[in-house]
This record gives C-alpha cells, sequence and structure tokens, in this order.
C-alpha cells in the first residue's frame, strides 16, 4: 500500500565509506544517525511524506557536499 502525503512516514538509509566518520560529522546538526566501523545509518521520520522528502534532500544535499569536499581534500576531484 502507498502512504498517503499526510501519513507519517520513516525512512532508514544505511551507508558505508572510507570517510564515514567525516560524513557522519556533517550531518551531526541534521539527523539522527550511528556510524558503526565505517556504516552510517540514519533514520529519518516525519509527521508527512512531504516532510520526509524535504528531510531526505536536506540530509543528501549534505551529504554530496561533504563527499565532494572530501573528493578535493584527497586529491580526487
Amino acid at each position: 500500500m502507498t502512504p498517503r502525503k499526510s501519513e507519517s512516514s520513516r525512512l532508514v538509509l544505511r551507508l558505508t565509506h572510507e570517510d564515514a566518520d567525516a560524513l557522519a560529522a556533517s550531518i551531526t546538526t541534521e539527523a539522527e544517525f550511528s556510524d558503526i566501523k565505517g556504516t552510517i545509518e540514519v533514520t529519518e521520520r516525519a509527521t508527512s511524506m512531504v516532510d520526509l522528502r524535504a528531510r531526505w534532500n536536506t540530509l543528501m544535499r549534505g551529504l554530496i557536499a561533504s563527499e565532494q569536499v572530501l573528493g578535493i581534500a584527497e586529491g580526487n576531484e
């Protein structure tokens, strides 16, 4: 069943990265997460799908920007 826009929702994102600690630091103020042995698990909750999508977009923009900065600092970009 597809959730309605007005239903509360939750998402869990699990990612592995060689600089997981740095990426985790970049989202400290953005989301609830755990960082265990190079794997970050982010949990987002919202009262509606619209709010969850906004949180997802903010989270992804932060992670993408952080990864790009890490790449530049390491000379990969």
